[in-house]
């Protein structure tokens, strides 16, 4: 039990997925005919993403781009470098697959140069950007997804609603690498550009073609939205089993079970009567706070599902789950893998990155939560 209760003190958002799984039975009695309402897609995406990217890491696939990274050589340029790298690629590849591309980058490049303090701040501004560059594309996000389905319009109507959200969150995380660095805007940082990356080897070629392969499957599959991810999720698995099944292993399962039970505990609230009747008397018209709220016990893109039936206004719903990601870890699940990354290779240290996260996330969240209500006038149609 020590040992139990050990993990759970160590493994915090596990541990409140867990509770929240719990106070489903007691929302909703549980029925299997609600396994269907889970986002099996999502979780299939994000399984086959943690498998292809542990055969990077072994790999050293990334070895370009950390190469490229060095040689910027002062902090700010390297900041922006990474934060709009998070930025522009969350608009196609979905924020949680840029996070798990990024992030990881971020830590092994800021160790190797000695600026480990800089980690956090960095990372949670990667965060932003994940949330803020996402929303401008129909696919950069389930929510947009989902919503952009719902909607009717042509995806040029869709990005011109969203553009100044995005164009504005662009301005001001500008701003915020530049405050971080604003005691020394000319920092310095020496990285061995060779023990960073790693080496190549001639034996290691194949599993990297490979892995570049899959990658490729993988983020043509989440583009183009097609029905066929279960089988393209099974060819993944297969893949990896010939080139390397020793990565399964290292996959980090307790992400996935995380993000499973946050599902379980949405669908139970979108299942029940009561709650469903009051979001019935209380949306229309407040469609951008209750966004917002929601989405901060059950993450926006449940709550997008939710709300959808009992809203009047699309543009304030949308605004307010592309906004809500600002506000906690749970407001988007892409900040859990922020989170789940980071406490893998620090553990222990998951109460400091939820102080500066709130920290960084809070003070751009007050600066674009008024800009978004005014701008969720503008109706869609």
């Amino acid at each position: 039990m020590k040992k139990i209760f050990g993990f759970l003190k160590k493994e915090l958002m596990l541990t409140a997925a867990l509770l929240a799984a719990a106070a489903s039975l007691f929302i909703t009695p549980f029925q299997l005919s609600r396994l269907a309402d889970i986002d099996w897609h999502t979780l299939a995406t994000l399984f086959m993403m943690l498998c292809v990217l542990e055969g990077f890491k072994k790999e050293n696939v990334f070895r370009p781009l950390i190469r490229l990274s060095a040689r910027l050589g002062r902090m700010p340029a390297l900041s922006l470098f990474l934060v709009f790298g998070v930025f522009f690629t969350s608009m196609f590849v979905t924020n949680d697959v840029s996070l798990i591309v990024f992030v990881p980058l971020t830590i092994l490049l800021f160790r190797e140069g000695g600026k480990e303090r800089d980690i956090l701040p960095v990372i949670s501004m990667e965060n932003i950007a994940a949330v803020r560059g996402s929303l401008l594309t129909p696919f950069g996000s389930p929510q947009n997804l989902f919503l952009f389905g719902k909607a009717g319009v042509s995806a040029g109507h869709f990005m011109l609603h969203m553009l100044p959200l995005c164009a504005m969150s662009a301005v001001l995380l500008v701003c915020f690498v530049l405050f971080l660095y604003r005691k020394d805007p000319r920092e310095t940082i020496e990285i061995n550009a060779d023990a960073a990356a790693g080496r190549w080897t001639k034996e290691g070629r194949v599993r990297r073609i490979g892995y570049l392969a899959l990658f490729a499957l993988i983020l043509i599959t989440i583009v183009s939205r097609t029905a066929l991810w279960p089988f393209v999720c099974a060819a993944v698995v297969i893949g990896i089993a010939l080139l390397d099944a020793g990565l399964f292993r290292r996959v980090d399962y307790v992400l996935l079970v995380t993000f499973f039970c946050f599902f379980l505990f949405s669908s139970s609230v979108a299942a029940n009567e009561n709650i469903a009747g009051l979001l019935r008397r209380a949306v229309a018209g407040r469609e951008y706070w209750w966004a917002i709220g929601l989405s901060q016990i059950i993450s926006n893109v449940p709550a997008s599902i939710v709300l959808y039936p009992f809203s009047q206004n699309f543009a304030g719903l949308i605004y307010g789950a592309d906004t809500a990601g600002l506000c906690s870890l749970i407001g988007s699940l892409a900040s859990v893998i922020n989170y789940r990354i980071y406490v893998r290779e620090y553990p222990g240290q998951g109460g400091r990155f939820i102080k500066v996260f709130t920290l960084v996330s809070w003070a751009f969240f007050l600066l674009v939560v008024i800009p978004g209500y005014l701008l969720s006038r503008w109706r869609f149609f």
